[in-house]
């Protein structure tokens, strides 16, 4: 499995985003995908998923409402859009893949890097 994260950069608070997430190397059906972000000195913490299946999600509390995860099953590509951003969502993203009967997401991308200014 290769995840390949893109479409980090700066913005002004206020605005948005779209992250994608090219997946290759294995037919995703089973799987979950993942986004997760890192702040400096912090540690890394769940974002949103969705099971590629049914399409079926779930957002942490703190994006609720301004992400949104999605993907293109033509693509292979899994997106997280972000709206109404904060300089509080300032991290690198990164996006991840588990089998769906797992519970560690055993798959990581490099990463993308967020900046949100106030």
């Amino acid at each position: 499995v290769q995840l390949q994260a893109s479409g980090g950069g700066l913005v002004q608070a206020g605005g948005s985003l779209r992250l994608s997430c090219a997946a290759s190397g294995r037919a995703f059906s089973n799987y979950v995908m993942g986004w997760f972000r890192q702040a400096p000195g912090k540690e890394r913490e769940f974002v949103a998923r969705i099971t590629w299946a049914d399409r079926s999600t779930r957002h942490a509390d703190s994006v609720k409402g301004r992400f949104t995860i999605s993907r293109d099953n033509a693509e292979n590509t899994v997106y997280l859009q972000m709206n109404t951003l904060k300089p509080e969502d300032t991290a690198v993203y990164y996006c991840a893949a588990r089998l769906n009967y797992e519970n560690k997401y055993n798959y990581w991308g490099q990463g993308t890097q967020v900046t949100v200014s106030s």
